[in-house]
């Protein structure tokens, strides 16, 4: 069934404490306002709706090019005028459903339950509290008929009793709307129009009103600052964690790692301590990271080891390989089957062939390198000359020694040997050492310069 979805975005977080607009904090390594968005484009909506007002243009700046209407709520009169400010464009022929910015673990599992309804009728998504403190609170018959809200604030004490709170997610008929809408009344404690008073008006009218809930209370916790948002950050990271040891996945500790994005592995894989996973990851059968390393939209080849403090950025990493520790692979960069790339050792934009290895403090930048290569420690690729960027191409077979700097454009040709020490600035033929150092000097009765003694 099509529907469109609003999102109700405009508040200012005051116990944020922050500049920025609570909706765009984020979470997992992205605005609230994403997790939100993402759950609700999983069903298909006709339209998106997003009304925001704290912070200006900052909300539609940062979610810009999502396909998304933005609606200005210029005064925050409550969350039924904010609504209100939806209609005109919304389809009247489809349902509309209402979702908060600042309750981004929503599950689109619950919003298919939400938007289920085929007739026109109101849906709630309500749930349970132990402790149902900040909810308005569920008003229903001797007969258990939903009929009504109350928000706690003008509860009365046997009102706020009641344990079953009102999430503020719910699915309305649209052709009713603007008649359910024009009837709210801000005559209460916060002189606001609240969108829970609609479930009152629309049993006046005949509507029916349903309530469903969520399989998982975490997924209706809302944010109002800095220690709700660590929370709901520990929430997160513990149901990806449970996730992926239910696939087979081994955490050293499921409560010191972190997922910003997505995460797909193979068979056996196993994942240290403090280990940050951003953007697209891809780690294959057998795979072993090491502790505190991040990998950022990469993927990992089968069998490979990832040393601690491995940073993999951008990059494409094949089988059997071994990197780290302390190896940086910036983007643009691939490393071929069985490469071994040692402790630190920065490569970016640069394609290193089967077999090869550089495995203590070189740079390799912008580079081409075969197979069978041994880059000596200390190399460097001077690839940049201030103003434009300079390609090194090493072919197979190559040996280059320690302490040495290739000043790019350069090739070093099938088989050539490089002395270590020396500073290359033309190609280097094929089978042949090339070195390039001065004469080395001693001189006689020379005196190091001494410090004069204090006192004298």
């Amino acid at each position: 069934m099509a529907f469109n979805v609003v999102i109700l975005a405009a508040g200012q977080g005051k116990r944020m404490h922050s500049e920025l607009p609570k909706v765009l904090h984020r979470l997992a390594g992205k605005p609230l306002l994403a997790h939100v968005i993402d759950a609700a484009r999983s069903l298909k909506p006709r339209r998106i709706c997003v009304i925001y007002g704290h912070g200006g243009d900052q909300v539609p700046l940062a979610m810009a090019g999502n396909g998304l209407t933005f609606v200005l709520q210029d005064k925050q009169l409550g969350t039924g005028h904010a609504l209100k400010q939806a209609l005109p464009y919304l389809d009247p022929a489809a349902g509309t459903l209402v979702l908060y910015g600042d309750v981004p673990l929503i599950s689109s599992r619950t919003l298919r339950k939400l938007t289920a309804a085929r007739d026109e009728r109101v849906r709630l998504l309500t749930a349970t509290f132990d402790d149902p403190k900040g909810y308005g609170r569920i008003l229903r018959d001797v007969g258990g008929n939903v009929i009504g809200i109350v928000e706690e604030k003008d509860a009365s004490p046997e009102q706020r009793r009641i344990h079953e709170g009102s999430t503020g997610l719910i699915y309305l008929p649209t052709r009713r709307l603007d008649g359910l809408l024009s009837k709210l009344s801000n005559r209460n404690v916060q002189g606001e129009y609240y969108l829970t008073d609609v479930v009152g008006l629309a049993i006046l009218a005949g509507i029916p009103v349903d309530a469903v809930s969520p399989q998982s209370l975490w997924e209706v916790q809302g944010v109002n600052s800095q220690r709700q948002l660590a929370e709901l950050e520990r929430v997160y990271q513990r149901v990806a964690a449970e996730r992926l040891l239910d696939a087979g996945v081994s955490l050293a500790d499921p409560q010191r790692f972190d997922l910003r994005g997505s995460l797909r592995c193979g068979k056996d894989v196993r994942i240290d301590v403090n280990c940050v996973f951003e953007g697209e990851v891809k780690l294959g059968d057998g795979v072993e990271v090491g502790p505190n390393c991040i990998i950022r939209n990469s993927s990992v080849g089968a069998a490979t080891k990832l040393a601690a403090f491995t940073l993999i950025d951008d990059a494409r990493v094949g089988k059997r390989c071994v990197v780290g520790p302390f190896a940086r692979i910036r983007p643009a960069t691939e490393l071929a089957d069985e490469v071994h790339i040692g402790n630190f050792v920065e490569i970016k934009a640069s394609r290193i062939g089967q077999r090869s290895k550089a495995n203590h403090l070189a740079y390799i930048g912008d580079s081409r390198v075969g197979r069978n290569v041994n880059v000596g420690a200390g190399t460097i690729t001077c690839n940049y000359d201030g103003a434009n960027k300079h390609q090194t191409i090493i072919e197979d077979d190559v040996f280059i020694g320690s302490d040495t700097q290739l000043v790019a454009p350069v090739r070093i040709k099938r088989g050539a040997t490089i002395g270590a020490g020396s500073t290359i600035t033309k190609d280097a033929p094929a089978q042949q050492l090339t070195l390039s150092r001065t004469r080395q000097l001693s001189v006689p009765n020379w005196h190091r310069p001494r410090k004069p003694v204090k006192g004298h």
